[in-house]
């Protein structure tokens, strides 16, 4: 398979990413087919001993078109991997069973025991609740969480050969706060430490590590999967990391076993073609949404970098890469729990605007009171310190539908509160 390839592989990071996924090579079917083939062994065999023992020894791999075991590389998991560093504009991507896999392993191969990390302290539950509790408990891994936006408490609180780790959300979940990702990777840099950006909330949208991000990671059961039918994650990133991760003899990818079927590969690599139109169509219905609803209720408090007077709107316009807009998500803070359960309630049971759940990127509008679900794991000081309100209500924006019918939708819902 390795030989029969359309187009040859570029240096993407010139380029935005639907150009770079175009341009990326094109793996070929086992006949010559279209599409590629579906690798489904688990194990793999020799010519004779002495090339299983260089494999070992890693002298020979992939690039010879040598594989051991689907645990370690797999080439359709490494097909889609290329796909996903063609996007993020990376040298190489390892693809993983899930998002947090993909985030737990990159944690264990860039701190050790006794190590130190720097969060935002606005990032989705299950990390921040990994980092709270997990990391110490059973590495000894402490993290400093700090107000991503104020650089100055950020630099102030990474400490030169004890930090290893910046973390961020560069449009956090769920209060849509940006990250200054360039000036962040400059403070950090400056004291050895990397920057590892959780890029989940906008594909296409940023490319963190064009701006200066050192690991990019995606939980692609979202956007990249567009169907809320697949658990899946990536980690992107420069070949010296990505590559000790994987390791045969000690990388956290390899002993941790968060291994992604070569099956879902084949599937999520047919959906990445059509990533760029979803999420612009994503986008463009979210900022008609929070455009329209400011008009309906000026009171009414939403959250979205789209609007002008976010404090980050320019700051995420001179980032984003050209016609992707701000964003798939937006929120409203109906101000107490017991408003934002009602307001959900009647637009899914009322007027069919959208589907009480959590996750983001479907092609439905999915909706979530974010204190009580996807950032439960946060107790209250925590949950104010980062500014999530116990009514603030996340809207996941879908494309189904016309505009005019969802629209009405909503208001219909939102007139009876």
């Amino acid at each position: 398979m390795d030989g029969k390839t359309a187009n040859v592989e570029i240096e993407s990071k010139k380029e935005v990413p639907a150009e770079a996924l175009a341009a990326a090579r094109h793996e070929l079917g086992e006949h010559n087919g279209i599409n590629m083939s579906i690798e489904a062994s688990n194990t793999f065999t020799f010519k004779d001993s002495d090339a299983m023992n260089r494999a070992f020894l890693g002298e020979v791999g992939p690039k010879t078109g040598i594989y051991i075991y689907s645990r370690h590389l797999n080439p359709t998991t490494l097909n889609l991997g290329r796909q996903i560093a063609a996007m993020e504009g990376t040298e190489t991507a390892y693809c993983t069973a899930s998002g947090m896999s993909a985030i737990s392993s990159v944690f264990l191969q860039l701190c050790n025991t006794g190590g130190h990390v720097v969060a935002a302290k606005t990032i989705y539950g299950g990390t921040h609740a990994m980092l709270t509790h997990f990391l110490p408990q059973k590495c000894n891994i402490t993290t400093t969480f700090v107000d991503i936006v104020d650089l100055e408490e950020v630099d102030k609180a990474m400490i030169e050969g004890k930090t290893s780790v910046l973390y961020l959300e560069p449009i956090s979940n769920p209060t849509l706060i940006v990250a200054n990702i360039p000036e962040l990777s400059k403070l950090a840099h400056a004291k050895g430490v990397k920057v590892v950006v959780d890029n989940t909330f906008s594909p296409m949208i940023l490319s963190p590590a064009k701006l200066g991000a050192d690991v990019v990671v995606h939980s692609i059961s979202k956007y990249i999967s567009g169907e809320a039918d697949i658990i899946a994650g990536a980690v992107c990133g420069p070949a010296d990391i990505v590559d000790q991760m994987r390791d045969l003899h000690g990388g956290p990818l390899m002993f941790l076993g968060p291994t992604m079927n070569p099956k879902l590969a084949f599937e999520i690599s047919g959906r990445i073609p059509h990533l760029s139109m979803r999420m612009k169509k994503h986008c463009k219905r979210a900022m008609k949404y929070v455009t329209k609803m400011k008009e309906l209720d000026p009171n009414l408090d939403v959250l979205y970098p789209g609007l002008k007077e976010h404090p980050q709107h320019s700051l995420l316009k001179s980032m984003s890469n050209k016609d992707y807009g701000f964003g798939g998500v937006f929120c409203i803070d109906m101000k107490t729990e017991g408003r934002a359960c009602r307001l959900m309630d009647k637009l899914q049971n009322n007027t069919k605007f959208g589907f009480m759940g959590v996750s983001f990127g479907y092609y439905e509008t999915l909706m979530t009171c974010s204190s009580r679900s996807t950032n439960s794991m946060m107790n209250s000081k925590e949950k104010e310190s980062a500014g999530i309100s116990p009514g603030l209500v996340r809207f996941s924006v879908g494309y189904v539908g016309t505009f005019e019918q969802k629209w009405s939708q909503f208001t219909k819902a939102y007139s009876e509160m």
